[in-house]
């Protein structure tokens, strides 16, 4: 089976063409609906990576990217609040602690959804949340500066650094409860619909059975720093959809030259080892985010004044864009993008 013939992948492209591509300026001006995520709860989606005996899939990596590119071409704000689902659906299918048989079925089956609350822990060694350990509860406290699609949720996985320098991640029901206080929804450049918001931790008291991962930080931070090497497949998404917007004769190149950065990008991604060829790794993100603004740039001079409507698409592509250029940052990521931005400029010189 070709991926495009996947189920999960007609799937993704019946929900975009049916569904989120029509509604995307509406949603990025109102938010993104309960229907919308109703809509990814019942076409299995949300199951994408989680073992079959749990009612997911257990697709193939290439089956994931495809369907990622596919939701964020059509509405990234709806893309970004299911893609924070994966995450815990992974870490429960690692875990061998009792929350596993708890929280993985419902899951994977797409009857919760969950987010993530641990971005903040690549800040270490500045420690945003702390945990410290009382009889047969984990306590949380600290700010966690962003957690995305509050109100959608319906729990979310939590992490913090604990006295013993480990990281800690831990279940909770994503509502405002004592010790829990989420901010008011933040007004952002762009996915202000994805529903983001600060949580105010202060004694926030979990029970011990809802501990998912703990492990000592730096072990944590082994696995963690190369996911932000890779590509991320909602940018070739971004970009395939402002090129829809570019008359062909000034596309057709762009997207030859999208699709040979893809493959090679996929193709590292797909390396055994993800450790290794780091620099070719973050030399390929930084290209396809070159990429990227080229497209959107291409699809608002083909907009042309009317690009600079908040109801246009061009200008919602090219917003969405430069969200994708931040997110999911690291210190070095950040540093190889700004050689790659210096090293173009010294170029056309």
């Amino acid at each position: 089976m070709t991926i495009a013939a996947h189920l999960l992948v007609a799937r993704a492209r019946e929900l975009a063409d049916g569904l989120l591509s029509p509604a995307a300026e509406r949603v990025d001006q109102e938010g993104v609906p309960a229907s919308h995520i109703e809509a990814v709860k019942r076409s299995g989606l949300l199951g994408l990576n989680a073992p079959v005996a749990y009612g997911g899939s257990a697709a193939p990596a290439a089956v994931a990217r495809e369907t990622a590119e596919i939701l964020a071409g059509a509405c990234c704000s709806t893309w970004f609040v299911q893609t924070q689902h994966h995450t815990p659906v992974l870490t429960l299918t690692g875990s061998v602690l009792p929350v596993r048989e708890r929280l993985l079925g419902p899951l994977a089956r797409g009857e919760l959804l969950a987010g993530v609350a641990y971005a903040h822990l690549r800040s270490y060694p500045r420690v945003p949340v702390r945990v410290r350990r009382e009889a047969g509860v984990r306590v949380f406290s600290g700010t966690v500066p962003w957690f995305t699609g509050w109100g959608l949720n319906d729990v979310l996985l939590l992490a913090g650094v604990t006295e013993a320098d480990e990281a800690l991640f831990a279940f909770v029901e994503a509502r405002e409860q004592p010790g829990l206080r989420p901010s008011e929804p933040m007004r952002l450049a762009a996915l202000t619909a994805s529903r983001t918001v600060s949580l105010d931790l202060d004694g926030l008291r979990v029970p011990e059975e809802a501990v998912a991962l703990r492990m000592p930080f730096e072990q944590w931070a082994a696995t963690d720093r190369p996911k932000s090497r890779n590509t991320n497949p909602a940018v070739f998404g971004i970009a395939e959809a402002a090129l829809a917007l570019v008359a062909e004769e000034y596309a057709a190149g762009l997207r030859d030259r999208l699709a040979e950065i893809r493959g090679r990008a996929y193709a590292l991604a797909d390396h055994p080892v993800p450790y290794e060829h780091t620099e070719e790794r973050l030399a390929l993100r930084a290209e396809a985010f070159a990429l990227m603004r080229t497209a959107t740039t291409a699809a608002v001079v083909t907009g042309g004044g009317r690009a600079m409507s908040l109801h246009h698409r061009a200008q919602r592509l090219a917003r969405e864009g430069l969200f994708l250029l931040v997110q999911g940052q690291t210190s070095e990521s950040r540093t190889a993008h700004l050689a790659d931005l210096a090293r173009r400029h010294r170029a056309v010189r």
